[in-house]
């Protein structure tokens, strides 16, 4: 089996389920994502856990994130 790589990323706006499903669902359609993990903030900033199997471009996933309505407000490693 390969190497995973895993990076964590803040994002603000995500208040419900439906936020936690809409952004899962665009970052899976990233080509080399294999799971995203979601620790829902409803009131703050949630952290969103995306695990693939090569680096995946951080322009990619705050666009996806962004398609949605939210915002990538930070990351790390």
């Amino acid at each position: 089996m390969g190497v995973i790589v895993t990076t964590t990323y803040t994002v603000a706006g995500m208040t419900c389920a439906h936020c936690v499903r809409a952004v899962t669902s665009a970052l899976l359609a990233i080509e080399t994502v294999t799971n995203v993990e979601v620790l829902l903030v409803p009131e703050g900033v949630s952290q969103v856990t995306v695990s693939s199997s090569s680096p995946v471009d951080r322009h990619l996933v705050r666009a996806a994130v962004a398609d949605e309505g939210y915002a990538v407000v930070g990351a790390a490693a």
